[in-house]
């Protein structure tokens, strides 16, 4: 543990070896996926996946070794003793920081099959990162505003289009796809810009996971809704973990079943895209009192899992 040591001493030396971790699996990775695409045969698509597995893994074993170097962290993670790596998960969460993805990681790591991310557009760019996600086949997403739909209308529905192609690359593996609902990190600018009727979180977007749902959600074995919480560290989380800051990561882990409450068709179906809508909304009003009963009290909902982290 080195979070005795000065702030200002750790950063650098912190931010050099993540961004070495993410530039030697990216490196890694990266061929993969250009063999996947000059030989687009089953088998060799098969050996590509499980060595891609193996970074994916490789990475977020040494992500978290990094996050327990620099800082003292009490990992508090409950309700997934009884997931397992041989089911599909669609696992939705709130997202306070660009550290909920390792963390997310660390969690799935030994519980559940590797994530799938749906990751904006613009990360595709980025050195490393970009072509590594391309390489696991991560889904990107692009989102258009209204005033590009209202000069392009052959836009719309494109992103949704997207995600039914990513999808279909799934199904015969298993898979946890995870979405970000609230569509990007919390602030409380973003949360008054956005007029959040939510404590502690910003709305929630709908049409991708319900989406999702209509595509594999016969697949899914269970949706798994994570809140995450860094009690410690309100504001700026990420630089703060670099810094040796982090003092707590909480983890709630809900099970949901897959059911006809969230399976429909979303975009055509009036009566099903009020119902979806109301059950994400009020997932998201349980998740606000989640977070809120747990700021107040300091105890999980549920007895904390035994799995080292």
């Amino acid at each position: 543990m080195l979070s005795f040591l000065p702030g200002w001493l750790l950063l650098p030396f912190s931010f050099s070896l993540f961004a070495l971790n993410l530039a030697l699996w990216g490196i890694l990775v990266t061929p993969l996926g250009i063999i996947k695409l000059l030989l687009p045969f089953k088998a060799v698509h098969r050996v590509t996946a499980l060595a891609g597995k193996g970074c994916y893994r490789g990475w977020t074993t040494i992500n978290t070794a990094l996050i327990n170097l620099f800082n003292h962290v009490d990992w508090q993670i409950s309700g997934a003793q009884t997931l397992d790596k041989t089911s599909w998960y669609l696992l939705i969460s709130n997202h306070k920081s660009w550290l909920d993805i390792p963390v997310v990681s660390t969690v799935a790591h030994s519980r559940i099959p590797e994530p799938k991310f749906f990751l904006k557009d613009e990360l595709k760019w980025l050195p490393f990162l970009g072509t590594g996600c391309w390489a696991l086949d991560m889904p990107f997403m692009k989102r258009y505003s209204p005033a590009q739909l209202a000069k392009r209308p052959e836009l719309k529905g494109k992103d949704i289009a997207t995600t039914r192609a990513s999808c279909q690359k799934f199904k015969t593996v298993p898979t946890t796809i995870i979405n970000f609902v609230e569509g990007t990190r919390f602030t409380a600018r973003k949360q008054a810009d956005k007029h959040s009727p939510f404590q502690h979180l910003l709305p929630p977007k709908a049409g991708g996971i319900a989406f999702t749902l209509a595509s594999m959600g016969e697949q899914f074995n269970a949706i798994l809704d994570f809140t995450l919480l860094y009690p410690d560290n309100p504001q700026h989380v990420a630089m703060d973990m670099l810094m040796g800051k982090l003092k707590r990561v909480v983890v709630q882990v809900e099970i949901l079943p897959v059911d006809q409450q969230v399976i429909g068709d979303y975009f055509n179906d009036e009566q099903f895209r009020e119902r979806f809508q109301l059950w994400l909304n009020q997932r998201w009003q349980h998740k606000d009192q989640l977070i809120q009963q747990y700021n107040q009290t300091q105890v999980l909902t549920s007895a904390p899992d035994q799995l080292p982290c």
